[in-house]
């Protein structure tokens, strides 16, 4: 291919991921816009684009009209605990399955793995009726937080990121007398913190934004959170779709500034486990 074959073709790579960018950004883009505009406003077909009228109206009634404070805590609470829980649980059991010996090691790793091609909606029905009936936990913490608190995909993970870690130094600490805990901890860890970084992003924006669990098990406006909440945001007499943006701005804010602030991270997570060696 020639000098000028290449830069034509580059040109046109460009200019098709600057179209894409610019379709994506657009919802978001309007979703800040109509946060500062009365309901009218944001719900007309002809939007502004740019308000002739900026207004805080929207957030002063988002959060005064709502239990905002309420939902964004439960929010955190929530993704912060099952974060926690999978990067204790997903580590452990990726350590397991990547570097020890044990009968039934990959007989089991393979069960586990075959879990995943089960659809989520299969196993929705018999998961409620063992989380809400079973063991009475509706509109509860716990009914958020038990079945994410390890999940098969972050073992896979995991596992797939100690697989790639060096194991003489396993062998070294071994023949030293370390403990296995003391491997897991002053060996495994310290080498495994880029693959915890992906693993806690990824948890933590996943639950975060997660909508359709939360909805199934939360009876009461106190323990729902920011997307719940949100969807269930109406008036009697209209919806306000003003302090409706307001909220989707104030759930999404949170996310964005974790995007950009890890997103070296989030590239990582795309190819982790993906090169071995």
């Amino acid at each position: 291919m020639s000098k000028q074959a290449k830069a034509v073709f580059l040109s046109i790579a460009v200019a098709v991921l600057l179209l894409w960018v610019l379709i994506t950004i657009i919802p978001l883009y309007w979703m800040v816009i109509g946060s500062f505009q009365d309901s009218q406003s944001s719900a007309s077909f002809r939007p502004q684009m740019w308000p002739e009228l900026w207004s805080s109206a929207p957030y002063e009634r988002f959060f005064t009209k709502t239990k905002a404070w309420r939902w964004l805590f439960n929010s955190l609470l929530v993704s912060a605990v099952i974060t926690v829980t999978n990067l204790f649980f997903a580590t452990l059991a990726g350590y397991a399955f990547a570097k020890l010996k044990f009968p039934g090691r990959n007989s089991i790793f393979w069960v586990l793995l075959s879990t995943m091609m089960i659809p989520a909606q299969v196993t929705l029905i018999p998961l409620y009726v063992l989380v809400i009936n079973v063991f009475d936990l509706a509109d509860t913490y716990t009914a958020i937080i038990l079945p994410s608190i390890v999940t098969v995909g972050n073992i896979f993970l995991m596992k797939q990121y100690m697989s790639t870690l060096p194991t003489s130094l396993i062998h070294a600490a071994r023949i030293d007398a370390c403990s296995e805990f003391g491997i897991f901890r002053k060996i495994i860890l310290p080498m495994a913190k880029p693959g915890l970084a992906v693993l806690a992003i990824f948890t933590f924006v996943a639950h975060w934004n997660d909508f359709f669990w939360p909805l199934l098990v939360t009876r009461s406006t106190e323990m729902r959170t920011i997307q719940v909440g949100l969807a269930s945001f109406r008036f009697a007499e209209a919806t306000d779709y003003g302090a409706i943006m307001a909220g989707a701005t104030v759930g999404a804010l949170p996310m964005i500034i974790l995007f950009f602030a890890l997103q070296k991270y989030f590239l990582q997570g795309i190819t982790i486990g993906a090169v071995k060696g």
